[in-house]
């Protein structure tokens, strides 16, 4: 079994479940193993044993748990808990299937072109979680003007956001385990520990643990936040389509204004994301929020006052 084969059965078992609800063993078994050789040309067979292996390896390293009812067959347990992450991770297998599957697909699909540089750790990260192997490496603090230290963790998820790819894991100090996140593009010199192995948090619910935030930041002491925020009727259109949080809710809309809620941890990815469209964007709550948008903006236009002669051609 290559790995290449069980990423493409995951991403049919996924796929599946998600269009069908419930489906009974036999009928999973059969269907993997047909689109396995439609789609792959692939002529070894399917077994409910090798299905359930998958099974495993899709919660542990996106978090999806698959349970089977006695009735009806299986189905996506994390479905309805986590829907926003759910659909996003189901969008990313169904174009990665889609390429994978058809060469010419591929000239019709254009990638961002925006990433951050290529992450040479991924199948190493994968092995080592799935096998409860603890790595080590050293780690470049963006915060401390670079400075690099060395880390012992145990690997447990590996999570994307704002194009950047982390690793979240459990690092081992005086008081017992602290889960911490670890931004991949800052990784170096990693090694895998294979000759240890780990005992896996079960009880971490990753999807839980960032529901209530933005981005890969979350201090569970910073509060949850109502924020109630109005944009003018264009930038409503694209908040409306693609929504800044799984809470947002609309308050009201109007045929120049749109004015929504969420409740939300306020991180700096988040503030960025309000910044991203700040030309329509008013913050009504909270006042801490206004102030912070207020003060980086009047920064911002500071740091960017035209010269002289560039102020009298513009009111030109």
């Amino acid at each position: 079994m290559t790995l290449v084969d069980q990423i493409r059965r995951m991403v049919i078992i996924v796929s599946k479940l998600h269009g069908a609800g419930y489906v009974p063993a036999g009928e999973l078994v059969d269907y993997v193993t047909q689109r396995m050789h439609s789609q792959y040309a692939s002529s070894s067979g399917c077994t409910l044993r090798t299905l359930q292996r998958d099974f495993q390896t899709i919660e542990e390293l996106f978090g999806l748990t698959i349970r089977h009812d006695k009735l009806r067959g299986y189905y996506l347990a994390e479905q309805i808990r986590s829907g926003a992450d759910y659909g996003e991770l189901l969008l990313n297998f169904e174009i990665l299937n889609a390429i994978d599957a058809d060469s010419d697909i591929r000239q019709y699909v254009l990638p961002e072109h925006r990433r951050s540089r290529e992450i040479p750790y991924i199948p190493e990260l994968l092995e080592a979680i799935r096998e409860r192997h603890p790595v080590v490496f050293d780690y470049q603090l963006f915060r401390h003007e670079g400075k690099i230290v060395h880390r012992e963790v145990k690997p447990h998820y590996l999570k994307e956001s704002q194009h950047r790819w982390y690793l979240i894991g459990y690092v081992e100090y005086d008081k017992g385990d602290s889960l911490r996140c670890f931004g991949m593009d800052r990784i170096s010199h990693l090694q895998v520990k294979d000759r240890e192995r780990f005992v896996r948090n079960e009880q971490i619910d990753i999807p839980a643990l960032f529901r209530e935030s933005f981005g890969i930041w979350n201090n569970l002491n910073d509060p949850v936040e109502e924020v109630v925020l109005r944009y003018d009727a264009l930038d409503g259109a694209f908040i409306k389509t693609l929504p800044l949080h799984a809470t947002q809710e609309i308050l009201e809309e109007k045929p120049d204004s749109l004015t929504i809620r969420l409740h939300v941890r306020i991180t700096n990815d988040f503030v960025m994301a309000l910044l991203a469209r700040s030309r329509s964007l008013e913050v009504i709550r909270p006042a801490s929020l206004r102030k912070r948008i207020y003060d980086t903006c009047l920064g911002a236009a500071g740091r960017n006052k035209p010269a002289e002669d560039e102020r009298r051609a513009i009111l030109e």
